[in-house]
């Protein structure tokens, strides 16, 4: 049985979603929405709302009350193709306070001319904020698109320190 649980943070309700200690969504959507875009699998398993799920709600909130590299401990699966797989591993290595651009990921996934591709697997990730997709940047250093809206990706960036 899959668990669900919310988090209320500066920027809106976190959804998560997780498999006992394996996270397998999260975003300021809705349940429904981080529901459809599960693999087929996990989106027709029986779920219950939760208070909290063991060890992932207390690393969330450590991560809102300032220990940034609190998420860095959650395990995560998510379902996609063999390229989102290595840009998602990459994108976890982006050490907290700092960013990456959109080449340097490809680059560092394996293939420097898929920035495209790259762009797609961040707006793929069914992980966020914990797959840390707010930390890759447009080349020049604008921020880019985020799921979840600009303003959240700045917020994440400051907590972070990687913005002043």
């Amino acid at each position: 049985m899959l668990s669900k649980t919310s988090y209320k943070t500066p920027v809106g309700i976190l959804y998560l979603i997780a498999d006992e200690q394996i996270l397998l969504a999260a975003g300021f959507t809705s349940f429904s929405e981080l529901t459809k875009r599960l693999s087929p699998l996990d989106a027709s398993r029986k779920s219950e709302t939760v208070g909290q799920i063991p060890v992932i709600s207390d690393l969330i909130a450590d991560y809102f009350n300032g220990e940034t590299s609190a998420l860095n401990s959650i395990k995560v699966r998510q379902s996609g193709p063999a390229f989102s797989q290595s840009v998602w591993k990459e994108m976890r290595k982006v050490p907290v306070g700092k960013t990456w651009s959109y080449a340097e990921l490809a680059k560092r996934a394996g293939s420097a001319s898929a920035v495209r591709a790259v762009g797609s697997a961040c707006a793929n990730n069914l992980v966020a904020p914990i797959i840390p997709c707010h930390r890759i940047v447009k080349s020049g250093g604008a921020l880019g698109n985020y799921a979840y809206g600009e303003e959240v990706k700045e917020w994440l960036l400051r907590h972070e320190g990687a913005l002043q």
